[in-house]
């Protein structure tokens, strides 16, 4: 049986079980369980992040007092040992900065699109950083292509007609086989420094507007995104046409929105501006209600002021200070010692948060 025909056929089981509701387990008969529970705890807790591994296990536990049918339970079941999974394949390269190629699967060799991919790939894992795509044909192929194996991460997803992985991520240890959308595009926001764009169709769209809403919303670290056109095509040009003349025009988006994402023709642009993100800029942090942005360079007093000309509007309280590491960011012991800027965020103003990162990097 083909891999495509297991999943048809997993999801039929899976319709079917929807109709099988579990019966919920009495407290009587969970009393064994807590018992053996608590001793487990008590173990578990004492292990570096314990008490969260203690928490899911809890979870785990609850879900037999719960009235769900098989198929939620496999659901859930699944759900953690793909990202259990795909946050193990990640694990060792942490500290390497990684970008998300999105576009289309249709896309042939010989259309300059997939050029444009297979160069940008190329270059970007030159400039030091790993490539991430959906591991299939078409642009994602390109982009693996141009990087190579040794820097590439395929995010497959199982799908009930054939999609072949591509011939420079099959049998790769980094390649993932994920059976739900959800997780795997998860994984893609979570592991990514940022994303590349190239011209697709639904999927494309679907992804690049996810992670715009993500970065708008605050839900993800902010991030380039870059929607790269071969030189002569209009194809980003008539996508940001729909988002001035109907999302800005009819006040949907505000104008510093447009800030987060650039298009451009030109490889070099896009490539700089991946790169260039991280020149000052190093990482992002939520403290309560305050925003700590660690830098690689310390602003002087003079940049500090013009900062807070510039960006105090971005607070809520308070002004833009420069400080060394917080208390609770112990458990990141390999920035310590990087500066910090921390103001009190008013989390509405993305657009705003991205122009200040971009004078970071341009003039500190």
């Amino acid at each position: 049986m083909t891999e495509s025909n297991t999943h048809v056929q997993q999801q039929a089981e899976d319709t079917i079980e929807t109709k099988e509701v579990t019966q919920s387990v009495s407290r009587q008969q969970m009393a064994g369980v807590h018992q053996h529970a608590t001793s487990l705890l008590a173990e578990v807790e004492k292990l570096p992040g314990g008490d969260l591994v203690g928490e899911m296990i809890v979870t785990a536990l609850k879900l037999l007092r719960d009235d769900n049918n098989r198929a939620d339970l496999k659901l859930i079941n699944t759900s953690l040992k793909e990202l259990r999974y795909a946050l193990k394949v990640f694990s060792p390269y942490k500290d390497v900065r990684k970008i998300s190629i999105f576009g289309s699967a249709r896309t042939v060799p010989e259309h300059p699109d997939y050029q444009a991919a297979l160069e940008f790939g190329r270059r970007i894992a030159e400039a030091g950083w790993m490539v991430i795509t959906g591991a299939g044909g078409g642009i994602m192929a390109a982009g693996h292509g141009g990087a190579g194996a040794a820097p590439s991460f395929g995010l497959a997803i199982r799908l009930p007609f054939e999609q072949r992985t591509n011939e420079f991520i099959e049998g790769d240890p980094k390649l993932i086989n994920f059976k739900y959308f959800f997780t795997r595009k998860l994984m893609f926001v979570r592991s990514s420094h940022a994303i590349a764009l190239f011209p697709g169709g639904f999927g494309t769209m679907d992804e690049g507007f996810e992670v715009l809403t993500l970065i708008q919303t605050g839900k993800c670290a902010p991030m380039p995104v870059v929607l790269i056109d071969h030189p002569g095509s209009d194809f980003w040009k008539g996508w940001n046409y729909l988002v001035q003349q109907h999302l800005l025009k009819n006040g949907l988006i505000s104008p510093d929105d447009l800030h987060l994402y650039k298009i451009t023709q030109d490889l070099d642009e896009a490539v700089r501006e991946v790169t260039h993100y991280y020149n000052t800029y190093h990482s992002i942090r939520y403290v309560r209600d305050m925003c700590v942005l660690r830098l690689q360079r310390k602003p002087s007093p003079e940049q500090m002021a013009e900062i807070r000309r510039k960006f105090g509007r971005l607070c809520t309280r308070g002004q833009i200070e420069c400080v060394d590491a917080l208390p609770v960011e112990k458990d990141e012991p390999a920035i310590q010692n990087l500066p910090r800027l921390t103001f009190y965020f008013n989390k509405r103003d993305q657009g705003g948060l991205r122009l200040l990162i971009n004078y970071l990097n341009d003039h500190v």
